[in-house]
């Protein structure tokens, strides 16, 4: 069986860098190239993540903030 740990992350899509950084109150601050529409920057929020924490893109989901910059994202190890 494996953990999940959550993960507070707030996204800036458009971003003109892509980056990932600690925040200084906890969880992930995240700069995205891609705009958020059809679901391209929160795709590229997890694949950023996933890399962070070295595990496959299929074991980080959004739990909460599909739509906002606020999210909750659960990572699997």
């Amino acid at each position: 069986m494996t953990d999940a740990k959550l993960v507070r992350v707030k996204v800036w899509p458009d971003a003109g860098e892509e980056y990932l950084e600690e925040a200084k109150k906890g969880g992930l601050e995240i700069f995205v190239r891609e705009p958020p529409l059809d679901n391209r920057a929160n795709k590229r929020v997890c694949a950023l993540v996933a890399r962070h924490y070295k595990v496959s893109v299929k074991d980080v989901r959004i739990v909460s903030g599909h739509r906002t910059r606020g999210k909750i994202l659960s990572v699997r190890q």
